[in-house]
């Protein structure tokens, strides 16, 4: 199993040699917000909308020295992964693009099928 974090590719540059990431996310939210395979197109319709060049952070939990804690903080009937901590990138076993469509929405990549 994994879990994504979503965010836009010159994000990812920035941080990407870095051995942690998630400090600003911290700093506002006090987690880092990802998803299950299964919700992340839902998630990044939501949040992403009209944002060029996104990409998906691959995480192995196992791999995740913070804590994890499936929340549902929001009260929509479903939990998502939060990471209480900065991510250590050693735990990011892929990152993929996320593509939309032509209509402008996100479609789940065909590299996350393993991972269902």
């Amino acid at each position: 199993m994994i879990i994504l974090h979503t965010l836009k590719k010159s994000d990812w540059e920035k941080y990407r040699n870095n051995r942690t990431y998630g400090r600003f996310s911290l700093d506002q939210c006090g987690f880092i917000h990802c998803s299950a395979v299964k919700e992340v197109v839902d998630v990044a319709n939501s949040h992403f909308s009209g944002m060029e060049a996104v990409v998906l952070l691959c995480i192995d939990p196992s791999k995740v020295t913070a804590q994890i804690k499936w929340e549902d903080l929001d009260n929509c009937g479903t939990k998502f992964p939060h990471i209480y901590g900065e991510l250590n990138l050693d735990a990011v076993v892929e990152v993929i693009d996320f593509p939309t469509g032509d209509d402008g929405t996100f479609i789940l990549p065909s590299q996350l099928e393993k991972y269902q």
